[in-house]
Formats: C-alpha cells, sequence, structure tokens
C-alpha cells in the first residue's frame, strides 16, 4: 500500500469528521468563485454603472473575502490537525519515520483541496448563472441571463485555493516535527487550569463597552474629530470585547458557582464547571466571533437599509419626474414634445417655477460654505410660499405652510444634511440685493423638498410680497417641473431627455434616471454584503462547532464517567445544551447589542441625511442572522452529544 492510497483511506474512514470541513470549504470555494465570475460577467455590462466600476467594487469584495477564507481554511485545518494529534503519535510509537508520516497528513490535505476546489468550481459554475440573475434582478436590470464559465474565473480560483491549501499541507506535514510524542497523546489535556478573572479587569470591560457606545453617538464637526472618534470606538469596541470574554465572563461564571442553590442545582455543576474551565480556550474565539458577527450585522444591516430605503430617497432627491431650467421657447417645446408623446407615462401636472438667485450671508458662517460659493456664484434659491403650495398640491401632498411674517423666512432641509429646527433657530440671513441688504429672521424648518437636487441646496420660503420685491431687483430664473404616471419606469424618456445637447446646460433631471441609479448602486452593495455576511455567518459558526468538537472529543471520558456513576444519557444531553446555548448565545446577544447601539447611532445620523426609516431592514438582517446561527447551536448539540453521549439521547 503507498502513503497516497493510506492517505485515501483515512480520508474515506473518517468522511463523517471531515463533512463539515469539506462544506465550509466547498462553499467559501462557490462563493469566491462566484465573485471573481462577476467580476469577469458580460451580462452586468447592462448596467449603467461603468463596467471599470462594477469590476473593482467586486475585486475589492473578492480580497476581502479572500482574507476571510484564509483565516476560516487555516482554523478549520487547525481543529483537524489537533484531533488528529493521537492518530498521529501511535503512527510514531508504531515505528513510522517522521517523514513518512508528514508526507501522509500532507497527500490526505491535498486530496481534501483538490477534491474541495474541484467540487466548488463544478456548483459554482453552475450557480454563478443564479447568482447573475439575482444580482440583475436587485439592481433592477432587465434581460436575459447566459450560461458562461470564466476561464479567468478557473484560473483565479485554482492558483489562490491551491495556495491556500498549499500552505495548510505544509503546516500538517510540521505537525509531527512540532510536538513530542508525550504531547501528541496528551493534545487534549492542554488548557485545563482554571482561570483567573480580576473584578478589576470584569469593571474596565464595562467602562471600555459603556465608552464605545458613548462615542458613537457624539456629534461629529470635522473631518480630524470624525477621523479621531473612529480609532477610540474601533480601539475601545475590540479591547473592552475581548476583556468581556477573558474576565467578565469568567468573573460571572465563578459567581455563579459561589451561588450554592443554583450550583448544586440538577446538572448545573457539571455544566458551569465545564464552561468555566473552558473558557480560557474559549474566550479568544469567541470575542473574534462577535466582533466579525458585529461587522457582518453591521454592513447587513446597513445594505438592506439603502436598497430598502431607496425609493423614498429618490423621491426627495427628485420629488417631480422630470425638472429642467428653462432655455427659451424652442428649447422647452423640444422638453415638453419629448415628455408628453410618452402615452404610456401621462403628465399629471406641470408647474413652472420662478426661482430668485443671489448671494448672501448667514449669521453664523459655518452653516453656509465657502465650497457653495465655489460651485456657485449665487447658491442662495428663493420661493413664494403660494409656489412651494402648489408645488405640494402637484405631488399630491396635503402639507401645505403658511405664510411667514414679513422679515421671515422657511428653510428647506438640504439634501444630505442633518439640519434640524433647532439648528437655524435665532439664526438670521442677509440676501444681497441690488437695493441693498435684507435681514431675515428664520422661523421654521420644512422637510418637504419641491425642486429636483443640484448642489449647492439652500432653498428658502418667503411670504408672497417679499419675493415680488426680490424679483423685481434680481430676475427670477424658472423651472419647469412634470409629474406623471408611473415615474419609475419612465426610464427611456428620461435617457431621451438627458442625450439633449443642453441638457446640462438646463439642469434637466430624471427621477426614473436617478431611481436606476440608486437601485443599481444599492443592488449591489446589498449583494455583495449579503454573499460576504453569509460567508462570514458561515465560517463563524463553523469556528464555534470546530471548538465545541474539541472540547467534546477532550471530555469524552468525564462524560463516560457519569454515566458510569448513574447520570442517565437525558440529563448528559441537557447539560449539553446548556453549556453550547451559553457559547453560541453569548457572542450572539452581544454582537447583536454591538450592533443594535451603533445602528441606532447610524439611524440617528442616515435620519436626517436621506430620511430612511431602518427599523424593518435592521430587524429583518438580524432575524435571519440568529436564525442561522440557531441552525449551527442544533447541529453542535447533536455532534457534541453523539461524541460524549454514544447515541443520542
Amino acid at each position: 500500500m503507498t502513503l497516497f492510497s493510506l492517505a485515501r483511506k483515512n480520508i474515506l474512514g473518517n468522511i463523517k469528521n471531515y463533512l463539515i470541513y469539506f462544506f465550509s470549504l466547498i462553499f467559501s470555494v462557490v462563493i469566491y468563485f462566484t465573485f471573481v465570475s462577476l467580476r469577469y460577467s458580460g451580462d452586468i455590462a447592462a448596467s449603467t454603472m461603468p463596467a471599470n466600476v462594477v469590476r473593482s467594487i467586486f475585486l475589492q469584495a473578492s480580497l476581502l473575502l479572500l482574507l476571510f477564507v484564509v483565516v476560516f481554511v487555516w482554523y478549520s485545518n487547525a481543529f483537524f490537525t489537533r484531533k488528529r494529534k493521537k492518530e498521529v503519535g501511535l503512527y510514531a510509537l508504531l515505528g513510522m519515520r517522521k517523514k513518512t508520516i508528514g508526507r501522509m497528513l500532507f497527500y490526505e490535505n491535498v486530496i481534501m483541496g483538490a477534491i474541495a476546489i474541484v467540487a466548488g468550481i463544478v456548483l459554482g459554475a453552475f450557480s454563478s448563472k443564479l447568482f447573475t440573475m439575482i444580482l440583475l434582478k436587485v439592481m433592477g436590470i432587465e434581460g436575459h441571463v447566459s450560461f458562461r464559465i470564466s476561464p479567468h474565473a478557473i484560473a483565479n480560483t485554482v492558483l489562490v485555493f491551491a495556495v491556500i491549501q498549499l500552505l495548510t499541507s505544509i503546516n500538517s506535514y510540521r505537525l509531527i516535527y512540532r510536538f513530542k510524542l508525550i504531547q501528541l497523546f496528551q493534545a487534549d489535556k492542554e488548557g485545563e487550569q482554571e482561570p483567573k478573572a480580576k473584578f478589576v479587569t470584569a469593571v474596565l470591560a464595562v467602562l471600555f463597552i459603556g465608552f464605545a457606545y458613548w462615542i458613537s453617538g457624539r456629534d461629529i464637526q470635522s473631518n480630524a474629530e470624525f477621523t479621531t472618534n473612529i480609532v477610540l470606538l474601533l480601539a475601545t469596541l475590540i479591547v473592552g470585547t475581548f476583556l468581556l470574554f477573558r474576565s467578565l465572563t469568567i468573573y460571572v461564571l465563578k459567581r455563579a458557582r459561589g451561588h450554592k442553590p443554583l450550583y448544586y442545582k440538577g446538572m448545573n455543576l457539571v455544566s458551569i464547571s465545564q464552561l468555566l474551565y473552558r473558557m480560557n480556550g474559549n474566550a479568544r474565539t469567541l470575542a473574534m466571533v462577535t466582533l466579525l458577527s458585529t461587522l457582518t450585522m453591521l454592513l447587513s444591516g446597513a445594505s438592506f437599509s439603502e436598497f430598502y430605503s431607496n425609493k423614498i430617497t429618490q423621491e426627495r432627491k427628485a420629488p417631480f419626474s422630470y425638472m429642467h431650467l428653462s432655455q427659451g421657447e424652442a428649447f422647452d417645446a423640444q422638453v415638453e414634445r419629448i415628455i408628453r408623446s410618452d402615452t404610456s407615462h401621462p403628465v399629471v401636472a406641470q408647474v413652472d417655477v420662478p426661482v430668485v438667485k443671489t448671494k448672501g450671508a448667514f449669521s453664523d458662517p459655518t452653516m453656509l460654505p465657502s465650497r457653495y460659493y465655489e460651485v456657485d456664484e449665487r447658491p442662495l434659491n428663493f420661493l413664494s410660499v403660494s409656489t412651494y403650495n402648489r408645488l405640494q398640491q402637484a405631488l399630491g401632498k396635503s402639507r401645505m405652510l403658511a405664510p411667514p411674517a414679513e422679515w421671515e423666512l422657511i428653510a428647506i432641509r438640504p439634501m444630505y444634511t442633518g439640519f434640524t429646527n433647532r439648528d437655524f433657530q435665532g439664526k438670521t440671513l442677509q440676501p444681497e440685493l441690488p437695493g441693498g441688504s435684507l435681514t431675515l429672521t428664520f422661523g421654521d424648518l420644512t422637510e418637504d423638498r419641491v425642486i429636483n437636487w443640484k448642489f449647492p441646496d439652500f432653498y428658502f420660503v418667503v411670504n408672497d410680497a417679499r419675493f415680488a420685491e426680490m424679483a423685481k431687483q434680481v430676475p427670477p430664473v424658472v423651472y419647469r417641473a412634470y409629474e406623471v404616471q408611473d415615474e419609475s419606469q419612465a426610464e427611456a424618456t428620461g435617457e431621451q431627455l438627458m442625450r439633449m445637447p443642453e441638457a446640462d446646460k438646463a439642469q434637466l433631471s430624471s427621477y426614473a434616471t436617478f431611481y436606476k441609479a440608486g437601485l443599481e448602486s444599492a443592488g449591489l452593495d446589498m449583494f455583495i454584503f449579503a454573499f460576504l455576511g453569509l460567508v462570514f455567518l458561515a465560517a463563524t459558526g463553523s469556528v464555534i462547532y470546530f471548538k465545541q468538537l474539541t472540547d467534546a472529543h477532550a471530555e469524552k471520558d468525564r462524560y463516560a464517567i457519569l454515566r458510569k456513576i448513574g447520570v442517565s444519557r437525558r440529563a448528559i444531553h441537557g447539560s449539553i445544551a446548556k453549556q453550547t446555548l451559553f457559547v453560541f448565545a453569548l457572542p450572539l446577544l452581544v454582537g447583536l447589542t454591538h450592533s443594535i447601539v451603533l445602528m441606532s447611532r447610524l439611524t440617528t445620523v442616515l435620519s436626517g441625511l436621506i430620511d430612511v426609516n431602518l427599523t424593518v431592514p435592521i430587524v429583518t438582517s438580524l432575524s435571519l442572522y440568529a436564525l442561522i446561527y440557531a441552525v449551527y447551536y442544533g447541529l453542535t448539540v447533536h455532534s457534541f452529544n453523539r461524541i460524549v453521549n454514544g447515541r443520542a439521547a
């Protein structure tokens, strides 16, 4: 029998133990191959996004995925390596040379890697079309998706995973050289000293995490302050999370052990003792899983929120279906002819919007940065209250503005700002007019936008008499606004208008164009983060699974003793379920808490920027995450119980 055939026989004999490793590795290959395939896909060319931008996004996502896969595969391989230390020690005890044992382990890992790569690419070739269809669907792109296998994607995937498997195979080869024979037989006895936990470090864990939560809600006034806050947030959250598992959790378990009625109830003595003695070995893993879970839930929730709120965002960006600056009768008539020729989307409202544009100064200089003047010499725009209300009626909205007082004005909140009514209270604006400057006081702030977005975006409403006086000194520009039925589907008309020679000069905008671009961007982000989240979720769940199975093999003899002294299999199964629930629930709950707090801060910020409601997408994404985690929990309990209990209870 050759070493290669012996390695193959060992794999077949341990197929049950290798199954979860195979599935995880194959899943990683499938996802990576899919991302690389999409990077070279020609079907996404139908997107309005530049091809080089899409490829760059997928390249960055692939690199992030690759980094995570390397860590995950290395950790998975370390689990099986530790699990086989006794077997390797037995080979050495029987007289097999170290070099021969190392080559056998090397061949086993190479065979497993080769099978996983081939299987992953085959499955990825069939599933890449499905993923492409899903991507185009969420991006709102219609079209036929052809079945293609990219040679570049195959070569890239084979090269990447061949290198990964080569490194892990070399690591397996070195196993026999890294440990003495006695260490190989006593591998399961590592890390069984009772951990120490100080009250001071337990308190520090709470303080660090509390500081991270507090700093996440601080108002940011500058880019430098933003950078400082992010660095402090990440540092304190990471340190606090590690201290939570290294000290606070151990401290709580020791306190539970000191509570005699709880400690001696049922199998709690066994469960708490096992958790306490294994926490040193689990602390780093659980902290890493918690932080990765937090990142995954944040990215998934944010990307789903972006997709979920796209319609609301674009309606704020482009309240009217079409809007342009009047350029004379010929141009205006041509625009109207194109719009009205689209009988599938009939015009339901048409409004002319006179706007006075001028310079001016706020009593608070920070409210009108100098960059506004770099873009437009007259960045301040004024509407009459009657025009504003007429536009509201054309949009089918019932909220009308009461005419402001003679020396008052109402601000329309600019897009992508977090201004509130409090920011304008007590402040004044001095518009510059040929007849001299005025001083107007802010009376209110409205969030209902009526002009399609263009930077700079400062619009104010004054009473009709004040607007008439201003219009006598500064001739108003006139915007023409059209509202049509099913505006999100009027993409062809919008593209035809945008191709007109004077479209840029006329500041011509189309809701359908904004909507499609937003949908494609949000859909692409959601697709990438959703699949990256799935990989992260599968990997973190598998990491806990592997760690618990390692503990199960180490504790197998102890549970056998419990059965001999009369403990029922059902009681042992219950103890295992409690221990495993603690190990799974703790990082999940801490990760959920981190995510909910940080997302609530994000919601507060974004609600002022794009008027989004993140409740539904956040709850949905977190619920899905918890559901998949529950599946891993059930699988782990079943496998743990089968190892130490011999069979199901």
